[in-house]
């Protein structure tokens, strides 16, 4: 074992009253962006910078102003609304997107086109079905923990967190098992290069598109007259109508591609983040593995809300633009411009949340902003919080002295602007000899 120690307790809530305008976007501040985020909830709450790419946009840390923002109509999902300069063309958004035809998601367009897409998409998506689904995501954990359990070693990042999602959200979808390998190699491109070069990220998504297609062609022509029971989510779409109105195939192949999309990283990043957290606070940690001895979830359940708090897998809200002029945060935002919530910084606003930099698995009152707020709330978040309740009670229950294996310090965070979460994250743990009986 060569897990570290680290203090449980955290250092005290940061003002940072008296340091200069933190630098944003480097490699440094990807590490740990919460220092920065506390001086501009504090100095700069609605704060106008340059982003990576060259695109300007308005930055909003403090919870109420991001609430505000979130459920505000006159902040437009549609990028036709970005009164873009020539130099930032084709760079908000998800690489490639445009080109491939997949602009008519949930996350690009507003009412009412927004009200009848989720409205048909939500019939293929209920919560009955996604806890009909409960023992294929225990299958996948166990599965996966049992092809490193021997080592006594694992990049969790690649070897589990990573894929558990991808094949979940694949069967879920109805990708055939044969053809799942390839999404799991376009999806590996979209992670490797969040915050590099777009062009690998605009190949993958312009494969995954012509799949998508081709696939929604073969379902449409094979799909029987009425449902059969666990119909797959793709299928779920054609077949959804309302008051007669079918997807064209256009939006069903952006609805496929962006539940897949949006609904991997964000739970890669929660197994990933949430995991590390729990590694990096051993008492917290020690509750819940005593807690899922006894054979109770409710610290389990209140314990992913605060992971999701405390450091949750998307950093930054998915873009926004000002339809006209506007006032945030006592902030006046032009039409046009850009708007970013920043969820990470909200979600450590101490207005809100009484010591926010403690984790406290058993916090009640969280009423994060991890999935969004408003109409635009995150549609997938119930199969998001089975599969990190799944994943994080499975390791813990099958690999009990699992620890890390570096030192946190040369740990590194991919530099994406939406999405927060760790390149790698090496662990060890007492080899599990094969064929032993273990976990749920």
């Amino acid at each position: 074992m060569t897990d570290q120690p680290v203090p449980d307790r955290p250092l005290p809530d940061r003002p940072a009253l008296d340091r200069p305008a933190p630098e944003l976007f480097t490699w440094e501040f990807a590490s740990d962006p919460y220092p920065a985020y506390a001086w501009l909830r504090e100095h700069a709450p609605v704060h106008r910078t340059t982003l990576p790419s060259g695109v300007e946009a308005w930055l909003v840390t403090r919870y109420a102003d991001a609430r505000q923002a979130l459920a505000d109509q006159r902040l437009s999902k549609n990028p036709a609304h970005h009164d873009e300069p020539a130099h930032a063309r084709g760079k908000t958004g998800i690489p490639g997107e445009r080109k491939a035809e997949l602009m008519t998601h949930l996350l690009n367009i507003d009412p009412p086109d927004h009200t009848r897409l989720r409205r048909l998409v939500s019939k293929a998506f209920t919560p009955r079905r996604v806890a009909e689904f409960a023992p294929r995501v225990q299958e996948l954990a166990d599965g996966l923990i049992d092809r490193f359990a021997g080592t006594g070693s694992a990049d969790l990042i690649h070897e589990f967190a990573f894929p558990l999602p991808i094949y979940a959200i694949c069967d879920l979808l109805g990708v055939p098992r044969e053809d799942q390998d390839d999404f799991r190699d376009w999806a590996g491109m979209m992670i490797r290069h969040g915050g590099g070069p777009r062009g690998g990220v605009a190949r993958s998504v312009k494969k995954m598109r012509g799949y998508l297609a081709d696939l929604i062609h073969r379902k449409r022509a094979a799909l029987p007259p009425e449902p059969g029971p666990g119909e797959d989510l793709i299928s779920g779409l054609i077949r959804a109508s309302d008051h007669g109105e079918h997807l064209t195939e256009n939006e069903a192949a952006a609805m496929a591609f962006i539940l897949l999309f949006a609904g991997f990283e964000t739970t890669v990043n929660l197994i990933g983040n949430g995991t590390y957290a729990l590694l990096t606070h051993p008492r917290q940690r020690a509750l819940l593995q005593d807690s899922l001895a006894a054979g109770e979830h409710g610290l389990l359940e209140t314990g992913v809300e605060e992971l999701l708090r405390y450091d949750g897998p998307v950093e930054l809200a998915t873009w926004r633009f000002a339809t006209r002029p506007l006032t945030v945060g006592g902030q006046d935002i032009a039409a046009g411009d850009p708007v970013l919530v920043v969820l990470a910084a909200a979600d450590r606003d101490p207005e809100r949340f009484p010591g926010p930099d403690t984790l406290d698995l058993a916090r009640r009152d969280n009423q994060h902003l991890g999935y969004g707020h408003g109409i635009h709330y995150c549609l997938g978040a119930p199969l998001a919080r089975l599969e990190g309740q799944t994943a994080l009670a499975t390791l813990l229950t099958r690999l009990p002295d699992l620890g890390l294996a570096a030192d946190p310090a040369e740990l590194r965070w991919r530099g994406g602007l939406i999405m927060r979460g760790l390149r790698t994250l090496p662990v060890s743990f007492t080899p599990i000899p094969s064929g032993a009986v273990n976990g749920p």
